[in-house]
C-alpha cells in the first residue's frame, strides 16, 4: 500500500486528473464505434451487403449532381428467378441474389451507388461516359450471365436483364426520371440477352411512384426513386 501512495505522489495531482478524465471519454469511443456499426448495418441490406434504398437513393443523388452527364442508372432484373426457388429451394436463390450483389460491385467500382431495391431487382449509378456505355453494359451480362456454383457443388444457370439510362441520352440528371426510363428500357428488351438503352421516349411512360405502371412492387415503392 505504501508504495502504491508513493508512486501516486511521484505521479501527481495533475497526472491522475488526466488519467482519471480520460477513462470515461476511453468508454464513449468504445460505445461510438458500435454506434456507428450499428447504424452502417441499417444502410445496407443483410443478404447482399449492398446499400438499402434509402442509402442508395442519397448517394445516387449526390453522384448524378457530381458527374453531371457522364453518369448512368442501371436496373437489373433477375430473370425465372421464382423457378430457382421453387425448383432448388431458397437458400440457392439467396445464393443466386449474393452473386448477383457481388458481380455488379465488382463491375460498377467502389465509387458507384449499387442497390438492392428489392426481391431481386437491383440497381447502380455510376460515372460512365458515353463513349463507353455500350461496350461496358456487354460486360455486364456476360457477368450476369455467368453460372452460379453453389456451397453443395450445384451449378444454377442465371440470367438477368438490364436496362440503362444515360444522363446525356435521356436529357436529365434527375434519379426519378432516370430510374423510371432505365425500368421502361428494361422491359422492352426482357428476355433479350442484351442491355436496353433508354432514350427520351422511354421517359413518358406512365409510372406510379417513379417506376415502371403495372411492375410488381409499384404501389409499395415510396418516394425515394
Amino acid at each position: 500500500m505504501d508504495s502504491v501512495l508513493r508512486a501516486q505522489a511521484r505521479i501527481g495531482p495533475r497526472a491522475l486528473l488526466i488519467t482519471a478524465a480520460a477513462l470515461p471519454l476511453t468508454g464513449w469511443t468504445v460505445h461510438a464505434v458500435a454506434l456507428h456499426k450499428r447504424l452502417a448495418a441499417t444502410r445496407r441490406d443483410p443478404l447482399t451487403g449492398l446499400l438499402r434504398r434509402d442509402s442508395y437513393t442519397a448517394r445516387a443523388r449526390r453522384l448524378l449532381a457530381r458527374h453531371g452527364d457522364d453518369t448512368a442508372v442501371v436496373i437489373v432484373d433477375q430473370d425465372h428467378f421464382k423457378a430457382v426457388n421453387d425448383t432448388m429451394g431458397h437458400p440457392a436463390g439467396d445464393a443466386v441474389l449474393a452473386a448477383t450483389a457481388a458481380r455488379l460491385t465488382a463491375w460498377a467500382g467502389p465509387r458507384a451507388a449499387v442497390g438492392r431495391l428489392g426481391g431481386d431487382e437491383f440497381a447502380v449509378v455510376l460515372a460512365l461516359p458515353a463513349a463507353r456505355l455500350e461496350q461496358r453494359l456487354a460486360q455486364l451480362v456476360r457477368m450476369l450471365h455467368t453460372p452460379v456454383v453453389l456451397d453443395d457443388g450445384r451449378t444454377v444457370d442465371v440470367a438477368a436483364s438490364v436496362g440503362a439510362a444515360a444522363s446525356h441520352a435521356v436529357g436529365s440528371r434527375d434519379l426519378t426520371v432516370l430510374q423510371r426510363a432505365a425500368d421502361a428500357a428494361l422491359y422492352d428488351g426482357k428476355h433479350s440477352g442484351r442491355a436496353a438503352v433508354a432514350s427520351p421516349a422511354h421517359t413518358t411512360v406512365p409510372s406510379i411512384n417513379g417506376r415502371r405502371a403495372g411492375r410488381p412492387g409499384t404501389a409499395v415503392w415510396g418516394r425515394a426513386a
